[in-house]
């Protein structure tokens, strides 16, 4: 099976699992489930068309794929898994959080879980990721209610040990 189709396929199965999981087809959240999956898979040709003409710093679709991939191998950047959070849709962006279990050569050695923040646009009549940060520990709770909930406990600081 040729490379589009590929594609094609997976871009149609996204989309046909994508109400069962409580997205909707096209929104913020499933766009970004689809661009980490594209990247954990590392087809990049399928991460192109879902990230915004910024992202793309002017560049066309094969040298796009060519750089990401040699900078995936060169940082070693293994995906392990992914959990999307819910959108805030605010003046025309989306802030979508995100837990990445991930592993690269220089930022993430130990393995350690990410909290992100990525925020889509729209272009073209659909949802682009434009942009990704790591969230600060102070900023997690803002985002991921849960994980403030189940962190662990930090020592009083006046306990004798």
């Amino acid at each position: 099976m040729d490379m589009p189709r590929v594609s094609a396929l997976v871009l149609a199965l996204a989309l046909a699992v994508a109400p069962a999981f409580g997205l909707d087809p096209g929104g913020p959240e499933d766009t970004l489930v689809r661009y980490l999956t594209a990247l954990k898979a590392q087809k990049f040709e399928d991460v192109y068309p879902l990230i915004s003409t910024a992202m793309k710093r002017g560049k066309d679709r094969d040298a796009y794929v060519k750089e990401s991939k040699a900078l995936m191998e060169f940082a070693d950047v293994k995906i392990f898994d992914f959990t999307v959070g819910h959108a805030k849709i605010e003046n025309g962006e989306a802030k979508v959080p995100n837990v990445l279990e991930s592993q690269d050569r220089f930022a993430n050695t130990l393995g350690l879980t990410e909290y992100e923040l990525y925020t889509l646009v729209r272009e073209e009549g659909a949802w682009k990721v434009d942009s990704q940060i790591l969230l600060e520990p102070a900023e997690v709770p803002k985002w991921f209610p849960d994980a403030a909930r189940h962190a662990p406990e930090k020592p009083d600081a006046g306990a004798s040990h």
